[in-house]
């Protein structure tokens, strides 16, 4: 371990023991998001599941608390932490086969259809707990935070408009892929660093979905926001698994049941908050751009998404591909 990731550790244990409470179990929760936030909203809705229905207690640790996305993974597998919201993005390079989530254009637009793929899919409920489990991780739900949009300096209408423009990615190797494809140079920089990098013209555009845009102001630091249709923000929720195992089956379903609960608030939570960002944004700063693709400016950009489902069966051989065949199949049974 780094020295930066010692001293982040450390600091982690003191800030995690303060205030500890008696009655009950303490657990401890970090997400990658502000408390008010999609991942900070689940996690209140969580909490308030769990303090409601038992004497244990839930910390919550939003963005930042306890160092960068990578750090409170790593202070989940050792313990540190009980439970953790994480982006398959980050654990990309962890669990290759997560990286599926960012293949271009493979999952729906239309948000009844995505929520039923999130709520029934084979590959998510059946197939993905089990990679998570080699890596000591109990995975207990994935789940859409909204449709990823491209925000720049410049005007996007093509791949040709991102040749030669830095463009911040996360730490993900197909992510990197899908932007080399998109004919940018991806870059990949810790969140921490994005509105900076923008600041100083480092890098000319970066993705997320609307409410996060709105939330980290980075209409401050880029000139159009572009709906290119080509993906929707996926998050997963975790246990340190030798934590989960060890709780009694009562505990275990109390878990599951607050996961629920907090899975039904959130989707419900995200009718029309990309419409709500987006007019927060324009109030704040009318002068910026919105772009929609239209079918035919997006055709050239899903051309570009085969070779990345390509890259990624190359990534992740044989499980990878079965995994993406199963994904497939349960979304085309979520869009009947």
């Amino acid at each position: 371990m780094t020295f930066r990731k010692t001293m982040i550790a450390a600091t982690a244990m003191v800030a995690l023991t303060a205030g500890a409470v008696q009655a009950g179990e303490t657990w401890r929760y970090a997400f990658e998001e502000a408390i008010d936030e999609v991942q900070g909203v689940f996690a209140q809705q969580f909490k308030e599941h769990i303090e409601a229905n038992s004497d244990h207690t839930v910390q919550l640790f939003p963005f930042g608390t306890l160092g960068e996305s990578d750090d409170i993974m790593e202070q989940t597998q050792a313990g540190i932490l009980q439970f953790v919201n994480q982006s398959p993005g980050f654990t990309g390079a962890l669990i290759p086969e997560a990286q599926v989530f960012f293949v271009p254009y493979l999952l729906p637009q239309d948000q009844d259809a995505l929520n039923t793929f999130f709520r029934e899919s084979v590959a998510i409920n059946e197939m993905f707990p089990e990679l998570y489990a080699e890596h000591g991780l109990e995975l207990l739900t994935m789940y859409p935070e909204g449709e990823v949009v491209m925000t720049t300096k410049n005007p996007v209408h093509s791949p040709a408009d991102l040749n030669e423009q830095n463009f911040r990615v996360m730490t993900n190797p197909l992510l990197v892929e899908s932007y080399r494809a998109f004919g940018a140079v991806p870059t990949p920089l810790p969140w921490g660093e994005v509105y900076g990098a923008l600041q100083t013209n480092m890098i000319q555009g970066q993705e997320n979905p609307m409410f996060f845009v709105e939330s980290t102001r980075m209409y401050e630091v880029t000139d159009y926001i572009t709906f290119t249709g080509h993906n929707n923000f996926t998050t997963a929720f975790m246990a340190n698994k030798d934590f989960f195992d060890g709780l009694s089956e009562a505990d275990q379903a109390l878990v599951r049941d607050a996961v629920d609960v907090a899975f039904d608030y959130i989707l419900d939570y995200q009718d029309g908050l990309t419409e709500r960002a987006l007019k927060a944004i324009k109030a704040e700063r009318p002068e910026i751009e919105v772009v929609v693709l239209t079918e035919e400016q997006r055709q050239p950009f899903m051309d570009a998404a085969e070779r990345v489902e390509a890259e990624f069966i190359r990534m992740t051989g044989d499980r990878g591909q079965q995994i993406l065949e199963q994904m497939k199949t349960d979304l085309e049974a979520a869009s009947n």
